[in-house]
């Protein structure tokens, strides 16, 4: 498998304290499809995830792992790793978070890996909680370009109940030095994709469903990484234990 860089975190004028608890957790996951931003990462099959996280304070660090099933989009990349590092702090009631994600494709034909960063900021009211961010990519070879994904998601608990409400929406958008590859994350060119989705929490046990969407356009030429057949609207169906 091809090593992943990973893109340093700064923040001025902020430590982790000397004496912060460490956390630790894992979780195994089953999925219909391993979807992103409305795209499937998995050629609309059925795949198996896995991730750990550490956290130091304010710091925390991740890895997580997902078949990929010879996907047309990562030039047919059997699984992906996704390493990441991120920070985050309270300013008020707001929660501020900045990350950096490396993605690394095993089985992949040609140099599939590449890195991106986001900033967020999440606002909580009783069983509200809102988030809005942005995900950068920098200008990289392997996306054809820089790609940037601002969104807006929220969830929340059902009073008296074991169910969470889900809903999220997203705009990609970037620039394009080659087209071809462009659109492995943007078939088609700009799109807007969304989610409303519903979970049942028992004990480490989480069970979801999804409704996905995008505008993407089904029409034009399209090239061999945009795998336009799979980012229509669908339901997704999910299952993950938490250790």
């Amino acid at each position: 498998m091809k090593r992943a860089g990973v893109l340093g975190v700064a923040t001025c004028g902020l430590v982790a304290p000397a004496l912060a608890q460490t956390g630790r957790s894992a979780t195994v996951e089953g999925l219909t499809d391993e979807e992103r931003r409305g795209l499937s990462w998995s050629g609309g099959r059925a795949a198996l995830a896995g991730d750990v996280r550490a956290s130091l304070g304010r710091l925390d660090a991740s890895a997580r792992a997902v078949t990929t099933r010879g996907s047309a989009r990562h030039g047919g990349a059997d699984a992906v790793v996704d390493l990441g590092i991120g920070m985050g702090w309270d300013l008020g009631a707001i929660r501020l978070r900045a990350d950096a994600i490396g993605h690394a494709f095993a089985g992949a034909r040609g140099r599939m890996d590449y890195v991106e960063g986001g900033l967020s900021a999440s606002y909580g009211y009783g069983p509200l909680y809102v988030t809005l961010g942005a995900i950068g990519a920098p200008s990289q070879r392997a996306i054809g370009g820089s790609n940037v994904y601002a969104y807006a998601n929220a969830n929340a608990g059902i009073p008296g109940t074991r169910f969470t409400v889900l809903a999220e929406v997203g705009h990609s958008s970037g620039s394009v030095r080659n087209p071809g590859r462009a659109e492995r994350l943007r078939p088609g060119g700009d799109y807007t994709n969304w989610r409303l989705g519903l979970e049942h929490h028992r004990d480490r046990l989480t069970i979801g469903i999804d409704y996905i969407g995008t505008d993407v356009s089904r029409s034009g030429e399209a090239s061999r990484y945009a795998d336009r057949g799979n980012a229509a609207d669908r339901l997704i169906g999910r299952v993950q234990l938490s250790f």
